[in-house]
């Protein structure tokens, strides 16, 4: 039934929730109440409430409170107590609570249904945060027995620990997904908790770095190939080191001097790119077209198909291998520790707009959806490039001497009072 009978008979509005639905025509009810215990006896209401069970159905079971002392109440004062406390649930206000533990609507519905539609990284990502934080302390709870405060709690004990602001922001929303698709399967009806959660103001936890042209020049002439070229290409491209080892012959236009961006490699797995404006055109500075071309008299009577990277056998190389045992040594060498497949997207980000070009033009090279994720995580300032630009506005606005002459020009400050 569609509408409540009981919403019917006080005039109010439905509630028409897709569970209601699967459940039989609510009745107004009175419950049944009673005396219980011969000593200090008490009046006892009993009624029927719904339930939401482990297969996602509407089911039914009883509940029970005690009102107050018999001594204390006499009958007539019980059951008006009972009618007080069962109109919320006559009205069609109290929403059905879900059986279902947390880690067996995960195990058993999340993973199996949700996790094949997204990336593998975001899986591997999704799984390690489910394993280690979310399910040894929220695993033998109910889904309506997790509340806002208990959320809360979870993520500043975490801060407090010494996890960063953005893991904890992690925990939040992967909750707030959880619980958006509990409820749009019915087996969770309740407000989503998550979304009162509130972090503390996010602290810059370590300083982000990019690498300087002459760091690049001396990494340039450390480094092995192919490890060499992989390099050049994420700091004159923007790409994503995924996109680097998922690079076919067939993607490269060495006339034309473009490349295309159709795939990605995580862990040896092939992917579509990460989001759709990650799939794009990119422009090959000559550095590059003339290290691929070097890499193109090497591969004969190799299929277009091939990747541009690979191992003898010709399967997918190894991005973490490949950062251990190239990168990071040659990092400690030129004294950049820090060294990462992801700072060289930074880097190319940074020294674009030093180079001239624009933030819509870094969106396009790093194929972000967003241009605030360009601005906010992938630039960084350059002091010296700061200082020139404050001194060419200087040299604007003050047109050499002229400001000093006018400062001697202008009445001291109690003259101006008076």
């Amino acid at each position: 039934m569609d509408i409540l009978h009981n919403a019917e008979k006080q005039g109010e509005l439905a509630q028409l929730g897709g569970w209601q639905k699967d459940m039989a025509r609510r009745r107004y009810q009175k419950g049944n109440l009673r005396k219980r215990g011969k000593r200090n006896p008490v009046w006892e209401l009993q009624w029927w409430t719904d339930c939401i069970n482990s297969d996602g159905t509407i089911g039914r079971k009883r509940e029970s409170t005690i009102l107050g002392l018999v001594s204390e109440l006499t009958r007539r004062q019980a059951h008006k107590r009972a009618e007080e406390h069962l109109r919320p649930l006559n009205l069609g206000k109290v929403t059905p609570l879900s059986n279902l533990p947390f880690r067996v609507f995960i195990e058993r519905h999340f993973v199996p249904n949700v996790f094949p539609t997204l990336k593998l990284s975001t899986q591997a990502h999704y799984r390690c945060t489910l394993n280690i934080h979310l399910l040894p302390a929220f695993g033998d709870s109910r889904l309506c027995d997790i509340g806002t405060i208990d959320l809360q709690h979870f993520v500043l004990q975490k801060m407090g620990v010494g996890l960063s602001w953005a893991s904890c922001d992690h925990f939040r929303n992967l909750m707030s997904k959880i619980f958006t698709t509990a409820k749009k399967w019915n087996f969770f009806l309740g407000q989503n908790p998550a979304l009162g959660v509130e972090l503390p103001e996010r602290k810059l936890v370590r300083e982000k770095h990019v690498l300087t042209p002459p760091q690049i020049l001396r990494l340039l002439v450390l480094l092995r190939e192919p490890c060499r070229t992989m390099v050049l290409l994420g700091l004159l491209t923007g790409l994503r080191i995924g996109e680097i080892l998922g690079l076919r012959w067939k993607d490269i236009d060495l006339i034309s001097g473009q490349l295309r961006v159709e795939q990605t490699i995580y862990r040896g797995t092939t992917s579509s790119p990460k989001t759709q404006g990650s799939r794009r055109m990119l422009p090959l500075p000559q550095p590059i077209l003339q290290a691929l071309l070097t890499l193109d008299e090497r591969r004969l009577g190799k299929s277009d198909l091939d990747l541009v990277f690979s191992t003898s056998k010709g399967t997918p190389l190894s991005d973490t291998n490949l950062l251990h045992r190239e990168l990071k040594p040659v990092g400690r060498t030129i004294g950049t520790p820090w060294l990462s497949w992801h700072m060289l997207r930074r880097t190319h980000a940074t020294l674009l707009q030093v180079a001239g070009g624009s933030l819509k033009d870094a969106q396009a090279q790093l194929g972000h959806t967003k241009l605030s994720t360009t601005l906010e995580i992938y630039t960084v300032p350059i002091p010296a490039h700061q200082r020139a630009a404050v001194e060419n506005l200087a040299r604007l606005v003050t047109n050499g001497d002229e400001l000093g002459q006018c400062a001697g020009e202008l009445p001291g400050t109690t003259q101006q009072i008076q």
